[in-house]
């Protein structure tokens, strides 16, 4: 007899359901959120497991290759699929949420995800560290000035080496001033080295990658942005065609209704926000290409907002097509997109 298992995980207890090939309960049970205690529970089972079925989240990925590697056909399931499927529960637990998981599966009502390599995760880990340190930096610098504004002092526009350095002149002759603003800028500037030094490691990766090195030949695509590619592409051929990387656009067609436009939240939001940065970059920085000509050319047409849109979904298109073709971007021709 088939089954087909849904997993429910949380941090510490993960709920089992699994369900026959007709639909019916066979058994339901708690087990500890480790690979190799679910791997052992599952094998136990009287029966031939069809599937193995979990939601995407903070755990799925370390447990699906737990999993996999235990010889178990396991599959990452799309999470804003499987959360619309939970909504329509009227109550909602563990258990049922297991149960519901198993259903999808069963029917095959579902999106299977990409379980990302562990380079690619270790990537991300990285970035998402710099990101974490840049952003405390930013919101401290805010509270400084957020600080001295109800006092009518106003810090103005500041470079970043100079900010220190402009908050103490302000603060000075204001003992309580200076007890307040002292620890926040000595930990701003623990924060700015830590980041320098992160932002040194973060170009090495990209220099030290091939990838990474042919993706930057593109104007507007650095280290993060290149990085941030490669990690969340991580395998090029998974993709069928170079346009389905990236941005997603949207669809609604009901009837004689048929509205395309708009990017959708598919997808992964730091690679978007890349992306979007790139677009910026080469419209505003970059030099003179084919790439930025037809990006001037759809703004004066359409608008800036939409060729900025426009434009990342096409820089994405063409760093996959640089990956899979093993080539450079080449300034003055277009490429054959497929």
């Amino acid at each position: 007899m088939k089954l087909f298992v849904g997993l429910d995980v949380s941090l510490v207890k993960t709920s089992i359901c699994v369900i026959s090939e007709y639909g019916k309960i066979i058994k339901e049970a708690e087990a500890e959120s480790e690979p190799e205690v679910l791997a052992r529970w599952l094998n136990e089972l009287d029966g031939s497991i069809a599937a193995i079925g979990l939601e995407a989240g903070p755990l799925s990925q370390w447990l699906h290759r737990g999993l996999t590697a235990a010889g178990l056909d396991t599959v990452l399931m799309e999470t804003r699929q499987v959360k619309g499927a939970l909504k329509a529960m009227p109550i909602k637990t563990d258990r049922g949420d297991a149960e519901e998981i198993a259903c999808l599966l069963h029917l095959g009502r579902f999106r299977p995800v990409h379980c990302k390599s562990v380079s690619a995760q270790e990537t991300r880990a990285v970035l998402g560290a710099r990101k974490t340190i840049q952003q405390n930096m930013i919101a401290l610098e805010m509270s400084l000035r957020g600080l001295l504004r109800n006092f009518g002092i106003k810090v103005g526009a500041i470079s970043r080496g100079r900010f220190e350095a402009r908050i103490q002149e302000l603060a000075e002759g204001n003992p309580m001033l200076e007890t307040a603003t002292a620890p926040m800028l000595r930990a701003r500037a623990t924060l700015r080295s830590e980041l320098a030094a992160l932002e040194k490691q973060v170009r090495q990766l990209a220099q030290n990658d091939p990838v990474c090195h042919r993706l930057m030949t593109m104007p507007g695509i650095g280290a993060v942005v290149a990085l941030t590619f490669r990690a969340a592409v991580d395998d090029p051929t998974r993709f069928r065609s170079s346009k389905r990387v990236g941005l997603t656009p949207s669809r609604n067609q009901s009837g004689e209704r048929d509205v395309s436009g708009g990017i959708t939240k598919a997808g992964d939001v730091n690679l978007r926000r890349a992306l979007r940065q790139a677009a910026t970059v080469m419209m505003n920085r970059g030099r003179s290409t084919w790439l930025r000509t037809w990006g001037a050319q759809l703004a004066q047409r359409r608008g800036r907002k939409i060729a900025m849109v426009a434009l990342a979904r096409r820089i994405a298109v063409i760093l996959h097509r640089i990956w899979i073709d093993n080539t450079t971007f080449q300034p003055g021709a277009a490429p054959n997109l497929a």
